[in-house]
């Protein structure tokens, strides 16, 4: 099986699972401790996992909290979950104690898979009842639950920066279809390797690079966490064919990593980012420095992974734009919930197989998500003649000065023109005379000698003076989720507002 289906595959993890058990050949390989999965191995462990869970009594579609990092383990506990016709809950490492309890609590996980690196975490974030079993590797004989491509597969919760973290509830259909629509767009087949950096309990590491190389039929190299300075070593020992990363990850890349050899970037076919805006001036240097292309896309949680791609093709792709619509629809509507005209702006949505169920137990929430069958993204765009689309900002991230909008997308590139700006994002203040003021945060390379004072005035420059930042922050680290993405919204409230 490869790109060329035509619509995603029907079934469930366990059909695929099984069939993929039956063509043979590697999953994973784990470069850090040498270890490797065929597909017959993973179907056999996540069968396993799967009838010890229903021999502990759980009823079909109860959820199983999994608190892994990037390994063997988290990913047959994964696998066994669905397989077995449980909800996998990916729970977030990195949501710190009081968001892991209430994801813990709100999904009503009996049992959680923990790995020992994270049982202290556990411990003070778990609610009475929650219990922790191992991964199990023994097989009893035990009789499945029947299962359907609607019933519940995943569990995620989203970010909850600016409240409690929503539940998306995924089938094994629309677990499928989001595998798939990376596997077309960019054309994967049994012969390709992706390369597994970005962590599996978010949805970019989990769809995009595990189930995309279930649908297609390939493998994944998977590492506990991204290494700038490992990254293509590690790439060059399991000989990937592709990688998916966030912005943040290349710009490290491209400032902090020593050159690939000459046979890791002839193998690498292409590099894809995804989760938050690429910078024209980030793509361009990687491009440049490495000679390997990256694919910007965009994804959401709500929709499996990816709803936009670029072209595989360099001369096809539109730089600075995530791209058009692979086994979904998408649309630019305006506040009427009307198809705007082309290069018109208005929110950015979605419709397809790949599509949550909804939020769990929380249906206002879901309802509010859709207008008909169309998922509201949140994100504020325009779309030109040949359906690519071009994100100009977040509804919810708009900064509104003196009445003007303000999209901080546009000063972060601003920001980013600087050789030195490793990571950038601009923030709204409370302003007494405009009600909001611009600021701004940047990371900077190591030894770079560059002043706020001199980041303004690029962005005077590019931007004009009413929309650049009043004041710039040069920051050790800018905050991030899960994914890597920069959570702007919470810069505010970090950065202390300097005296007048």
């Amino acid at each position: 099986m490869s790109s060329s289906l035509t619509q995603p595959p029907s079934g469930t993890i366990r059909t695929l699972l099984d069939e993929r058990a039956r063509s043979g050949g590697v999953a994973i390989v784990f470069p850090e401790t040498n270890d490797e999965l065929t597909w017959a191995d993973l179907r056999d462990a996540a069968k396993v996992v799967a009838s010890d869970l229903t021999a502990r009594g759980l009823s079909k579609g109860e959820s199983v909290a999994i608190l892994q990092p990037n390994g063997r383990e988290g990913v047959v506990a994964f696998y066994g979950c669905l397989y077995g016709g449980f909800r996998a809950t990916m729970i977030n490492l990195a949501a710190g104690p009081d968001a892991i309890s209430y994801c813990l609590e709100h999904s009503e996980a009996k049992i959680a898979f923990v790995h020992a690196s994270q049982s202290e975490l556990f411990e003070g974030a778990a609610p009475e009842g929650t219990q922790i079993v191992p991964v199990a590797n023994t097989a009893t004989e035990t009789e499945l639950f029947p299962l359907a491509p609607e019933d519940h597969a995943l569990l995620m919760y989203t970010s909850g920066t600016t409240g409690r973290p929503k539940g998306v509830l995924h089938s094994h259909a629309s677990l499928l279809a989001g595998g798939w629509t990376t596997a077309v767009a960019h054309r994967l087949t049994t012969e390709d390797r992706g390369f597994c950096v970005l962590p599996i309990y978010h949805i970019n590491g989990l769809c995009v690079t595990v189930i995309s190389a279930l649908v297609s039929g390939g493998s994944i190299s998977m590492v506990s966490k991204f290494s700038a300075s490992r990254f293509w070593e590690q790439a060059a020992q399991a000989e990937v064919t592709w990688f998916s990363v966030v912005p943040t990850i290349i710009s490290h890349l491209l400032h902090g990593s020593p050159m690939p050899d000459a046979d890791t970037k002839r193998r690498i076919r292409f590099g894809r980012s995804a989760s938050s805006a690429l910078a024209i001036e980030t793509q361009q240097g990687f491009e440049s420095r490495f000679g390997i292309g990256i694919v910007e896309t965009m994804g959401l949680t709500e929709t499996a992974a990816q709803i936009l791609s670029n072209p595989l093709e360099r001369s096809l792709q539109k730089i600075g734009s995530p791209g058009t619509a692979y086994g979904n629809e998408a649309r630019i509507a305006d506040p009427d919930q009307n198809p705007c005209p082309p290069e018109v702006e208005g929110e950015i949505q979605v419709r397809g197989p790949n599509v949550m169920l909804g939020y769990l137990k929380n249906p206002e929430a879901t309802t509010g998500t859709f207008t008909g069958d169309w998922l509201r993204t949140g994100d504020l765009g325009r779309m030109d003649k040949d359906g690519f689309v071009y994100v100009t900002g977040r509804l919810k991230e708009l900064i509104i000065k003196g009445g003007e909008n303000i999209a901080p997308r546009e000063i972060d590139e601003a920001l980013y023109t600087h050789a030195d700006v490793v990571e950038a994002a601009a923030f709204a203040r409370p302003c007494k005379t405009y009600g909001e003021r611009v600021e701004a945060a940047v990371r900077l390379c190591e030894g770079s000698q560059a002043s706020a004072d001199e980041l303004i005035s690029i962005c005077i420059e590019r931007v004009g003076k009413f929309k650049a930042p009043e004041r710039v922050h040069i920051l050790n680290d800018l905050p991030k989720g899960p994914s890597g993405k920069i959570q702007r919204m919470k810069l505010a409230g970090l950065i202390s507002e300097p005296a007048e």
